[in-house]
């Protein structure tokens, strides 16, 4: 009983270490906190019915599955704002040399 749980959290903790090569993604970030929330607790109400490998394995899929979920969706708008935020430099960077033209002008009619 705790060797399978010991085992699924092994493997579960080496594919996470094997992924961090780079950065991790949010949705990636998501679907391990899942998976590992999910394997706990699963392999909690698996204990308690006595099966802990089983409820931590489904626990972990269940919880790997919600987590990318979650995990798309966050980064799905980290997405949105940085392309929102693109638009506003770009919006502020026409509307700085819209005034300097304008303040041009304003010196080229006194004299």
């Amino acid at each position: 009983m705790n060797r399978t749980l010991t085992i699924l959290f092994g493997v579960v903790l080496l594919s996470t270490v094997a992924c961090s090569g780079g950065s991790l993604t949010t949705r990636e970030k998501g679907a391990g906190i899942g998976a590992l929330g999910g394997a706990a607790a699963g392999g909690i109400i698996g204990a308690a019915v006595g099966h802990p490998g089983a409820g931590a394995a489904v626990g972990g899929a269940l919880g790997l599955g919600a987590g990318a979920l979650v995990g798309d969706q966050l980064q799905g708008q980290d997405i949105r704002q940085a392309d929102q935020q693109k638009q506003i430099n770009t919006n502020q960077a026409e509307l700085e040399r819209q005034r300097r033209e304008l303040d041009e002008l304003k010196k080229q009619r006194e004299y």
